[in-house]
């Protein structure tokens, strides 16, 4: 896990119910898919990641410690996979590569560019904002794709 991931701080309280493994096979195998020992296995890294967000490589090497001879490709295409199926989504916190989570929490996302803290917050806080450019300038923002940089206030009080 790098610095940037890491760091994972003040997640807000969730009222969705808790994913199940056999739940994500299910919508896999209802989509056409097969149930394999990797596809397991890589359901299996991403619950036991629970909020923290997993890059693609750190989701490869977890998934390599469980089973060694995963193909990478096969690891990448079932991700792949099951981020069409809405299952997990991926944000881009900070300049480091596209983080993935679970689709089930819809939150957005603040990174702090000073000590790389994520703070998980509701997205309808962003309700108002949404509105505001659809009328102002007929703009739908899908701002689950990318964090808000800034600083947070322990870093705010920090001199530079």
């Amino acid at each position: 896990m790098t610095a940037k991931t890491a760091r994972t701080a003040k997640k807000g309280p969730s009222s969705q119910p808790a994913v199940v493994a056999e739940d994500i096979l299910a919508r896999l195998r209802a989509s056409g898919g097969r149930v394999t020992a990797p596809r397991r296995a890589i359901v299996e890294v991403l619950l036991g990641a629970g909020q923290r967000h997993l890059n693609a490589e750190e989701i490869v090497d977890a998934v390599r410690s469980l089973l060694p001879d995963v193909a990478e490709s096969t690891i990448y295409r079932t991700v792949a996979a099951l981020e069409d199926l809405a299952v997990i989504s991926h944000v881009h916190l900070d300049h480091g590569p596209a983080t993935f989570h679970f689709g089930d929490r819809t939150h957005r996302h603040l990174v702090c560019r000073r000590c790389h803290t994520i703070v998980e917050i509701p997205a309808d806080l962003f309700a108002d904002l949404a509105r505001d450019l659809d009328r102002r300038y007929g703009f739908s923002i899908a701002g689950e794709h990318f964090a808000i940089n800034g600083e947070c206030r322990a870093c705010r009080s920090q001199p530079t």
